[in-house]
């Protein structure tokens, strides 16, 4: 029970409720503008502050923690300039669907919205943190901070999950008030599927012989009613965001190779499908022109998705782990099972797409199969937007758990190394016993260098494979493919890691024949820490296959144009 009767600082109620939520890790980037509530984190001692380099890495480390974990991610800046500057990471949660409270200070409310250019106000902050958050609240008084704060990770945490921005004035942060009695958190309600909702599903399913699950981020939770579904025969394809609901070894599981070919041939052979908890995003789906078994059936927490991005045949609203489990049981109550060939089919395909995958790799197959072998099954695999993470990325490394796997959903560039963070951190506050591996390309990894700092300082036990082409590889390739070859700025003056990770005591080495691989991995993996690997892309040579940005079914060249 709270103390009632020593007053504290709404910054230190603050604190308090975040400790009932079961918070055990904050971060962000100190300030005059939110130092009530990290004074109290730093007095009270029960939860950890990674103090980032910038609040765009903050909000990137904060949203792989959340991902990675399960649980809510946190983070805190400072208002005006500060509050713009993790907008881009609140895009990325957002598109993520991650569960994460944004607390931003707020100037003092005598002031605020008065149009005076007090310092770090911007104008409307709060119509910006709304277009790039789930929701976003101001507390607007001393009596009202807790139940807004309440309010608040509520919304993050209910499903459709997502990022809540929160602005808190400074003079509301630092006024002095009696501890309240009730810290506890509100509940966060699970959506129930209606029963006619399942018995239609069921009913649709029944007369299915080749069903297939499409597995999203959404259905992370629902691990235990896809394997009773699985049991019945179904086969499972995942998005990227649903890699390791069902683990990546599995025979019956496509994994991530959802829109190669030969898969999407083998989808017409199958007489149904069920996409649970994915928004089925463009990139996923040759924007929206992937053919996808019929009929086509949706499970989402959300309403809005129904009919979205494809046509839909029949829908259930409601929580996915609720709506499978319920479907489990009608299915078994007929004694339905699905064709065996079914699966046998799955795993020949599965097969073929992987080779070909592997095949394009050129020499880069060995880099995968020897990170494969050394992470083993319990691992934290967290990547970048990079040509590397496009090609092979993206589908291997194989993860076998539902919050391994961590990518820049959004396909924003430099988010890669603050996540990686965040995942580090998670996994030592959660005690998983995960290694936390990096895959990043040198173009993105300069937006948010100041963060090896932070990485360094809280000693993170994680490894970088920093793929380094000293340019953007990704646009080189669309160059190449739709411009003629006509490349233009990307080309990159990039440091020399080897002097810039000593400076900062960072390990690193250089592996420029891939022959070093195994004994610079091995070493790598054997430190309590962080270390960089950087891969020297020149030195070993070009992927066999080029990737050349997002799949489509066609290729538009551009044509040159004419000199005046």
């Amino acid at each position: 029970m709270p103390d009632t009767n020593t007053p504290v600082t709404v910054g230190a109620v603050v604190a308090a409720f975040l400790e009932q939520c079961g918070v055990k890790t904050a971060f962000g980037v100190i300030s005059i503008h939110n130092m009530p509530i990290l004074d109290a984190f730093a007095q009270r001692g029960a939860v950890r502050f990674v103090p980032a380099r910038g609040e765009a890495g903050a909000g990137n480390m904060a949203d792989a923690y959340a991902r990675s974990t399960g649980s809510l991610g946190v983070c805190l800046t400072s208002t005006g300039p500060a509050a713009g500057n993790i907008a881009g990471s609140l895009v990325e949660a957002l598109t993520a669907g991650s569960p994460l409270l944004h607390i931003t200070g707020q100037i003092e409310t005598p002031y605020l919205d008065k149009g005076m250019s007090y310092i770090h106000e911007a104008p409307d902050q709060l119509t910006m943190l709304k277009a790039v958050s789930k929701a976003a609240f101001r507390v607007r008084s001393v009596e009202t901070a807790l139940g807004t704060l309440k309010q608040a990770v509520q919304c993050a945490l209910t499903a459709p999950t997502g990022p809540v921005s929160l602005e808190i004035p400074i003079d509301i942060q630092s006024a002095v008030i009696p501890m309240p009695a009730d810290l506890s958190p509100l509940p966060v309600a699970a959506p129930v599927p209606s029963a006619a909702a399942l018995d239609a599903l069921a009913e649709r399913l029944a007369a299915a012989r080749r069903p297939l699950l499409w597995l999203g981020g959404g259905a992370r939770h629902a691990g235990a009613a896809v394997k009773r579904l699985q049991a019945l025969g179904f086969g499972v394809v995942t998005s990227v965001q649903g890699r390791g609901i069902v683990a990546e070894d599995d025979p019956g599981s496509l994994g991530a190779y959802n829109i190669h070919k030969p898969v999407e041939a083998f989808y017409q052979t199958c007489d149904a499908m069920l996409v649970v908890g994915s928004r089925l995003r463009g990139n996923e789906t040759l924007k929206y022109e992937l053919k996808l078994p019929r009929p086509l059936l949706r499970v989402d927490a959300d309403p809005a998705a129904e009919g979205r991005c494809y046509a839909t045949d029949a829908f259930v609203c409601g929580d996915s782990a609720l709506a499978l489990q319920g479907l489990a049981d009608r299915l078994e109550a007929r004694g339905w099972r699905a064709d065996a060939a079914l699966l046998a089919d799955l795993k020949a395909v599965h097969q073929q797409v992987v080779a070909t995958l592997h095949d394009g790799l050129g020499p880069y197959a060995t880099l995968v199969a020897e990170l494969q072998k050394i992470a083993g099954r319990q691992f934290n695999w967290v990547r970048d937007v990079t040509v590397s993470n496009s090609t092979w990325g993206n589908r291997e490394l194989r993860i076998f758990e539902p919050t391994a796997g961590v990518h820049a959903t959004g396909g924003g560039i430099g988010q890669g190394m603050p996540m990686a963070i965040g995942a580090a951190i998670g996994a030592e506050a959660t005690r998983s016993g995960r290694k936390t591996f990096c895959l990043a390309g040198d173009g993105g990894f300069i937006l948010n260098l100041g963060e090896l700092a932070t990485m360094v300082q809280e000693r993170c036990n994680l490894v970088v494979v920093l793929m380094n082409d000293q340019g953007y590889g990704v646009i080189k390739n669309i160059q190449d493919a739709q411009y003629g070859g006509r490349r233009c700025y990307v080309d990159l003056h990039t440091p020399d890691y080897a002097q810039l990770c000593a400076s900062l005591a960072l390990p690193h080495a250089r592996c420029s024949d891939l022959a070093q691989l195994p004994a610079l991995l091995a070493q790598a993996v054997d430190r309590q820490g962080p270390f960089l690997l950087e891969i020297d892309m020149l030195s070993i040579g070009a992927f066999k296959s080029a990737f050349a940005g997002p799949p489509t079914n066609t290729v538009q060249q551009i044509p040159a144009l004419g000199k005046a």
